[in-house]
């Protein structure tokens, strides 16, 4: 068989990689095409007020306010979703920053053969597990917890959606900032040992300060992954449709509201617009992190520079 010419190959092998990327472009602009369509319906063509919709409380689609439109008033959704999120992430970021500290400058062999992989394994168990093992566990544990000190709750709420959700970003988040601490130079490491600077010194003002922009990143991408969970969320959040009071009361979050009521209601109605424009908000929120994550990489890379 005759051998193709070296420049046949190297366009053969430009022309497939640009057709893969063309591909992933196409689906991404028709993905966000799509949901912007179908969620500005709901304002352009339903003619319900988009300020009335981001700061609403109240939430009835199929009943209709003074105005003769429906009461879709998302805010409670919108805090739930953040409260659960900013939650979830206090709860898992000093264990993956302490776990990243561990595997990298305390027991790198252990932590790198035994500890990773283990946190790994996290990332494999499905949503619905966390959801089952939050409502049997984390619930009951809320509800005895305040039993006990005198409170009668349902154990339902934005406090035991945090605690699964650190549990299911603490993975992402670990290995992110086990990265971000490995590719600090060891020249940093060195020069602090020189100057006499104790090894928890030089974690905490070298390597840290050193790996700050990265350690963000990990933190976004986290935040990411909480704000975009639906099923272990609806699980255990209660799925109230009001305004947080307190963490340990029913909530609601813009997901658990998406997955209950997206299958329930017919294409073309205006309760399936106003779910569309859920989905919309959730789709700008993730699109914000991203180019927040963009942001500290480029800040980072000029610092460094």
């Amino acid at each position: 068989m005759a051998q193709l010419p070296k420049h046949r190959v190297e366009l053969i092998g430009k022309g497939v990689t640009g057709a893969c990327i063309a591909l992933v472009a196409l689906l991404v602009v028709t993905l966000v095409a799509m949901v912007a369509q179908r969620g500005i319906a709901t304002f352009a063509v339903d003619g319900i007020d988009l300020g009335a919709f981001l700061t609403g409380t109240t939430w009835n689609p199929h009943q209709d306010d003074a105005n003769g439109m429906p009461t879709v008033g998302a805010l409670p959704m919108i805090s739930g979703s953040f409260a659960v999120t900013l939650l979830s992430t206090l709860f898992a970021l000093p264990i993956a920053i302490g776990s990243a500290i561990f595997v990298v400058e305390i027991a790198p062999r252990f932590g790198r053969r035994v500890f990773q992989p283990l946190i790994e394994l996290l990332v494999g168990i499905p949503s619905v597990v966390y959801g089952l093992i939050g409502l049997t566990v984390v619930v009951a544990w809320t509800r005895d917890m305040a039993a006990a000190a005198g409170q009668t709750i349902t154990g339902f709420g934005i406090f035991s959606s945090a605690i699964v959700l650190a549990v299911m970003i603490l993975p992402t988040i670990t290995s992110l900032s086990i990265d971000a601490l490995a590719a600090v130079p060891n020249q940093y490491r060195e020069g602090s040992y020189a100057l006499g600077c104790t090894r928890w010194q030089t974690v905490w003002n070298v390597v840290l300060r050193s790996a700050a922009p990265s350690l963000m990143t990990a933190v976004i991408l986290g935040m990411t992954r909480a704000f975009g969970e639906a099923l272990a969320v609806q699980m255990v959040v209660g799925n109230a449709i009001q305004m947080p009071t307190s963490l340990f009361t029913p909530a609601s979050t813009l997901t658990s509201v998406l997955t209950m009521g997206m299958g329930n209601e017919a294409m073309g109605t205006v309760y399936n617009d106003v779910l569309w424009s859920l989905a919309l908000l959730l789709l700008l929120m993730s699109l914000v992190f991203i180019l927040i994550i963009h942001l500290i990489g480029h800040k980072g890379g000029t610092k460094r520079g």
